[in-house]
């Protein structure tokens, strides 16, 4: 896979229907560490890259409720490594009602895309009680058309919640993003999804950290000196697919 941003039309089929987009694309490397190795790795990076610049201060929470539809497709095709793949979910932050986000992931091997657009809180909590409303796009969010689309079609409905404590840099060039993310939780309360004391079951250890990186075109050296260390290997990772298998056999 060569270093640059793919610009292409993809296909998605969902219950018989092609969806086609053209999306910018970029390039996600995962990685899991410890506390040591993270804390290695941050006291590195801060030399050169800046604190995301909405939370300067450090690490944020985040929260999101995944839909999925009857056939669990979501889970199904992350678990057979199919691609191009999709995911919604929608996110807050800091349990705050004053920004929610409706998120449509699209995955291509290990380069990724994402279409968002901002919802109100009644429209957020009519899709997590399963109402999809009525199907709107005079306010041009294409994205949320076919979020709603897919829950009278295919029966998309809110299956679980995963939650995340996240400390992110970003770097200009090559416009890097890289994440920690610590903590990370699932539950099953959906009714409770702004709750601050949402009951939550741990995925993973205490210490244990998922390092992301995002990048455009290239990924600059200092940053790729830093991954070649040779004490971080690179993992197939999915947050979503590991809760929804961890909240199966807690059953």
């Amino acid at each position: 896979m060569t270093n640059r941003v793919i610009n292409s039309k993809i296909c998605l089929k969902r219950g018989g229907i092609i969806e086609q987009y053209k999306e910018k694309y970029r390039h996600e490397l995962k990685y899991i560490m410890d506390a040591r190795d993270a804390a290695s790795a941050v006291f590195q990076i801060r030399h050169f890259m800046e604190p995301d610049v909405h939370y300067p201060e450090g690490h944020y929470r985040i929260r999101s409720v995944y839909f999925d539809d009857i056939w669990n497709t979501a889970l199904m095709e992350n678990l057979d490594g199919i691609s191009p793949r999709s995911k919604y979910r929608i996110r807050i932050y800091n349990e705050s009602k004053e920004s929610i986000r409706l998120e449509q992931k699209i995955k291509n091997h290990d380069l990724t895309t994402k279409r968002s657009c901002s919802l109100s809180l009644e429209e957020c909590r009519c899709f997590l009680r399963g109402d999809a409303g009525g199907i709107q796009e005079e306010d041009n969010r294409k994205v949320l058309a076919d979020f709603r689309r897919k829950m009278l079609w295919n029966y998309l409905r809110p299956k679980i919640i995963i939650a995340y404590e996240r400390t992110a840099f970003t770097y200009p060039e090559g416009n890097v993003r890289i994440t920690f993310d610590s903590r990370l939780a699932f539950s099953g309360s959906i009714h409770r999804f702004w709750e601050k004391a949402l009951p939550k079951q741990p995925v993973m250890t205490d210490g244990e950290y998922v390092m992301e990186v995002k990048y455009d075109e290239f990924l600059p050296g200092c940053i790729r000196q830093i991954l070649n260390t040779g004490k971080m290997e690179r993992t197939k990772f999915s947050k979503y697919t590991m809760c929804r298998m961890k909240n199966t056999t807690e059953r």
